[in-house]
């Protein structure tokens, strides 16, 4: 299986062999299931304060013959304030009271992490690297104008280091519409608080050295650089949907090496 290297002005350069990790069978139940990995680890734990709703005088007595019990007095015996003259005060600690804890505190102690198998994981990135060529599956989400994928460039892409020098890579290379369409798509939530912008997923440019590429692709709405070696499912597959991809030939070259040494982080 082979495809075309491009130059960055948009002409073919020749030929290169893919990796035998392009002929991986697409699973998107494991791509899923390592996309959900990836994400359980930027959960934080929470946990609350443990005497919250508890600092307070409130005391609970309930044996007869003792004086605050509250019995025959027509109210309820439940832990309540402790006043001068010996008063009781409103009811406080239990979860029902005014300013009583909470039920069902969150518990620090509680696993968010969903772990995955080292070679499960690997192959679920095998799985959306493999994805990635497959035209039909991305076209479903990408606007594509090609017969085949992925796109592969000459190292001299990682050269870029200028957005607008990008820009025209971009554009020569055809993937310049789907990002326009990102671009479009962006959603603004919320009404009472500061105004957050999400955009649509575009292309990812994989690289062997991603230090100057990925400043020049920042600030492109929809676009994402990323280092072969950081690769990640949910980078090649949001949504468990293969994505469109533009590889550097260098960085093709070393995608199995990298594949067959990643764990999740």
């Amino acid at each position: 299986m082979k495809a075309e290297v491009y130059k960055t002005d948009g002409s073919v350069s020749g030929e290169v062999e893919l990796p035998k990790i392009f002929n991986e069978v697409y699973r998107e139940d494991l791509v899923r299931r390592a996309i959900l990995a990836e994400q359980s680890r930027r959960f934080q734990p929470q946990g609350h304060f443990l005497m919250a709703g508890l600092n307070t005088t409130a005391v609970y007595v309930g044996a007869y013959g003792v004086y605050r019990t509250g019995r025959h007095m027509g109210i309820a015996i439940r832990p309540r304030q402790k006043l001068a003259g010996g008063a009781m005060g409103d009811v406080r600690r239990i979860p029902s009271s005014t300013k009583g804890r909470r039920a069902h505190p969150h518990k620090i102690e509680k696993i968010l992490v969903e772990n995955i198998n080292a070679r499960e994981y690997r192959k679920a990135i095998a799985s959306a690297i493999s994805g990635s060529a497959n035209v039909k599956l991305v076209s479903s989400k990408h606007i594509i104008k090609r017969e085949s994928l992925p796109i592969v460039v000459d190292d001299s892409l990682e050269k870029v280091a200028k957005t607008k020098e990008l820009i025209a890579v971009l554009k020569k290379l055809g993937v310049w519409e789907d990002l326009e369409k990102s671009k479009d798509s962006k959603k603004i939530g919320g009404k009472r608080y500061a105004q957050r912008r999400r955009y649509r997923k575009g292309a990812l440019i994989v690289a062997n050295d991603a230090s100057k590429i990925s400043l020049a692709g920042r600030n492109i709405a929809g676009l994402d650089v990323c280092g072969v070696k950081e690769l990640s499912a949910e980078a090649l597959a949001p949504g468990a949907i293969p994505r469109l991809s533009i590889w550097t030939a260098s960085a093709l070259k070393e995608a199995e090496n990298a594949v067959e040494s990643m764990r999740l982080r």
